[in-house]
This record gives C-alpha cells, sequence and structure tokens, in this order.
C-alpha cells in the first residue's frame, strides 16, 4: 500500500492552519506513545512493584543511551527544514542521508557501550541484587534492539522536517501496535504458547523498535524522499561539524536529564522502607502525566519544523508569531487537561497501579504536579522552537539550570535532609519547572535566535 505524505507549504497561508498540520499528526503519534508506556506499566502491575519500578528505571536508562538519536534527530529537524523552506531539495537529500549514517555509526558503539557497563549502570538504582538482575536482563535486551531504534527515531525526524507528519504517523502506529499486542502476548501467553514473563516487557519493545524501522525504509521508498537511497553513503566532514554544533547541546541537555531523573530515583532510593513505593509511584505517575506531557511534545516538535523552514524562508517574524501563537494554544490545551486528572488522579492511578500503597502516592504526586503543568507547556514549545532555530545552546542552560541548581538540591534537602519523604521530591519538581518556563519565555522573548547562522 503506497502512504503518501502531503507536504504543504509551512512558509505561507494561515499560521493556525500551519500549526494544526503540523500538530495532530504528532499528537496521535505521542497519544500512540503514551498507551505503549502505560501498556508496559499496567503489565508491570500485574507482576508486582518491583517489576514496576524496574520498568521504570530501565526506561531512563534507556532514554539515557538514545540520547545521541535524539540529538542528531534535533539537529536533522533544524537543518533539513531550513533546507525545505529555502527549496535545496539536494541539501534536504543529502543532510538527511548523513543523519542516518551517523545515527547507525553512534548506535553501534552505545550498543555495545551499554553491554559492556550494563551491571555498572544498573548499581546506580540502589535495587537489591535479586530486582538487579532482572533490571540487568532488561536492559540487556533494549541494547540489542538500538540500531533499529535509532534509525526509527532519526527516519521520523526527517519525515517531520520536510512537514510530511503522515508517514511519522504511519510508522509509529505500526510500531506501537506491535508493542501493545506482543506485551501482553509475551508475558501472559496465549493457548499452548506459556508466555516468557517480565522478559515478554522488554523483547515486545525490541520488536516493535525493529518493524517501525522496517516501515520507514518502506516510505522512504515510496515517498518524495525516495531519492535518499541514491546518493552516496559516506560522512562529510562540513556535515557532521554542523550536526554537532547543533546536537552537542542538545544531547548535553538530555545527558543532564536523564541523570538527574536517576539522581531523582536514586534520592527516592533513600527512603528507607518507603522507597519501593516511592519509585513505583514515580513511575506509574509519570506515565500518567505523559496524557499531558506527550501533546505538549508534540507541539514542541511542530514548533520546531515550523521554525526551521521559515527561517530558511527568510520569514523570521513570522516564526516568532508561530512560536507565541503554538505556546498559547498548549497552555491554554494543558490547563483544561491538568483540572479533570487532579480530579480524577485516583482514578486514573488505579489502571496502573495495583498496590494500595504505590495507588496512594501515585494519586499525591499527579495532583502536585498538575500545578506545574502551564509552565512546562512554555518551557517545551518554546524550547522547540529554540531547537528549531538553531538555539540548542539557550534551551540547554535554562533546562540545565532549573535541574542541577533548582530541582535536585531542593529535592534532596525537603526530602531527605529535612524528612518529608517522597512529598519533597515532588515539591522540588514543581518549583524547578516554574522557574523553568519563566526563563525559557524570557529567552524567546529576547528574539536573538531569529539572527543564528550554522
Amino acid at each position: 500500500m503506497r502512504v503518501q505524505g502531503r507536504a504543504v507549504d509551512l512558509t505561507a497561508g494561515s499560521i493556525w492552519k500551519n500549526i494544526w498540520h503540523m500538530s495532530w499528526s504528532m499528537i496521535l503519534v505521542m497519544f500512540l506513545n503514551f498507551l505503549v508506556g502505560i501498556t508496559d506499566i499496567y503489565v508491570a502491575g500485574f507482576l508486582g512493584p518491583e517489576i514496576q519500578a524496574v520498568v521504570g528505571f530501565v526506561g531512563e536508562l534507556y532514554f539515557f543511551i538514545i540520547i545521541v538519536a535524539n540529538a542528531i534527530s534535533i539537529g536533522t529537524v533544524a537543518i533539513v527544514s531550513r533546507a525545505v523552506g529555502s527549496g535545496d531539495t539536494e541539501g534536504a537529500l543529502s543532510a538527511a542521508r548523513q543523519s542516518l549514517l551517523l545515527g547507525a555509526v553512534c548506535a553501534l558503539a552505545l550498543m555495545m557501550a551499554g553491554i559492556l557497563f550494563r551491571d555498572a549502570l544498573i548499581a546506580v538504582a540502589g535495587f537489591p541484587e535479586n530486582v538487579r538482575t532482572i533490571a540487568a536482563e532488561f536492559f540487556v535486551i533494549f541494547a540489542v534492539a538500538l540500531v533499529p531504534n535509532y534509525l526509527l527515531i532519526i527516519s521520523n525526524a526527517i519525515f517531520r522536517a520536510g512537514g510530511e507528519v503522515k508517514l511519522t504517523l504511519t510508522a509509529m502506529f505500526v510500531a506501537s501496535l506491535v508493542n501493545i499486542v506482543l506485551d501482553f502476548l509475551l508475558v501472559f501467553g496465549l493457548f499452548s504458547f506459556q508466555g516468557i514473563g517480565y522478559r515478554g516487557i522488554a523483547v515486545s519493545t525490541a520488536l516493535a523498535m525493529t518493524a517501525g524501522m522496517m516501515i520507514c525504509i518502506a516510505l522512504f521508498r515510496q515517498s518524495r524522499w525516495q531519492k535518499i537511497f541514491h546518493g552516496t553513503w559516506h560522512l562529510y566532514k562540513d556535515l557532521v561539524r554542523r550536526f554537532f554544533v547543533l546536537s552537542w547541546p542538545a544531547a548535553l541537555l538530555q545527558v543532564s536529564w536523564n541523570t538527574g531523573n536517576i539522581v531523582i530515583y536514586n534520592i527516592l532510593g533513600r527512603l528507607d522502607e518507603g522507597s519501593i513505593t516511592a519509585m513505583a509511584a514515580l513511575t506509574s505517575g509519570l506515565r500518567i502525566e505523559a496524557i499531558i506531557y506527550l501533546p505538549m511534545f508534540a507541539l514542541n516538535m511542530a514548533g520546531s519544523v515550523l521554525t526551521g523552514q521559515n527561517l530558511g524562508a527568510g520569514m523570521p517574524e513570522r516564526a516568532e508569531k508561530i512560536g507565541w501563537k503554538i505556546a498559547f494554544a498548549g497552555v491554554v490545551f494543558v490547563s483544561l487537561l491538568a483540572v479533570p486528572v487532579f480530579i480524577w488522579a485516583g482514578a486514573l492511578s488505579s489502571s496502573v497501579a495495583k498496590d494500595p500503597q504505590v495507588l496512594a502516592e501515585t494519586v499525591r504526586y499527579l495532583r502536585i504536579m498538575m500545578l506545574s503543568e502551564p509552565f512546562m507547556a512554555l518551557s517545551l514549545i518554546l524550547g522547540g522552537c529554540l531547537q528549531g532555530a538553531g538555539d540548542t545552546k539557550g534551551a540547554m542552560f535554562i533546562i540545565v539550570g532549573a535541574l542541577w541548581i533548582v530541582r535536585l538540591p531542593l529535592a534532596y534537602i525537603i526530602a531527605v535532609i529535612a524528612g518529608y519523604g517522597a512529598y519533597g521530591v515532588w515539591l522540588a519538581m514543581v518549583i524547578s519547572m516554574f522557574f523553568q518556563g519563566i526563563a525559557m519565555t524570557l529567552r524567546y522573548r529576547r528574539g536573538r535566535w531569529k539572527d543564528l547562522k550554522y
């Protein structure tokens, strides 16, 4: 079946229409990601709080190891979207090839390093010995699927940069469907197949990433990107340098963010008998919070592409208007979603948290975190616009500063030193997001990103 991604001119016409074109498919993609995350935690909930905690922690580790792919994808969007906006088709194709090749090389290197140092990485969480063994098995399975995951992430960035969001939706729909179906089949079995228990959660993810990668290859061959296979596949020094300039701040940002999340788990691990409960609650709470977070991430990606294409077309003022309008829509949308999540936090939490203590802590987490959601929307959406403009350093400094200067020290002080436990961690997360959202707004308003060259 031939799937056409409708490429529209994002540098002309109604701004709201262009925002909608880029956003609706990405919101659906984020919703599919949310369903996969919820399914993982839901299935893990039947296997015990320890498995839920492992799924959450190994998920953070895995996000850490795919940081390079996400960083390359940010550089890809910035470079390819500008090329598309300026009408440079060959430049867009060349940048797309470079990003895929660079991603594959990095994935192979990180896969080997991850497997080699898996025990040291797992030890960071402070799990008991029996739980460490389970976490190590999860991590190895995820690492084996690193190459297809990298190629899936970068391929979708190429589709987005060209404004062909339907191609991204197609690839992620297949990957998500495979993941969800295999979660249940591989864990619990069917008919004479007995299932493979908790390992099935990791294996289903690995197989889903592989399926998604294969779909992307097919979509390249059946879309405007089909000439991507006709060029020379080797790395060009100048283009690699441009990827590096744009990607290293994004990589450092994600390293810092994921390291910070691991530190949060470590702080929760210091809460004596309540540690496992708190970690499982954070894992469950983050999956539910994705109801709000993931649509904002979709707007982040839409803003990045729209900003890049309009700057490439020589229209910085239109690019700025797009950012403010997406941010306004995001704040309104997230505020409307936060109210029902706050009210029905118990019902939502019960879908993923089976243990009574984990359920109670998850409810408390959600109700506290809903206070920070409008500031999260400002930070995420305007940060995406800055990244699309090539101001990856600006976004990095703000987020890293809020995390390491505000969130983590405050979490340790309130939770451990002052003795408020998990409540102190949740409170520190809200306070840091307030500072982050305000700082990102000021950076965007200053407008220096409109004149960046790279």
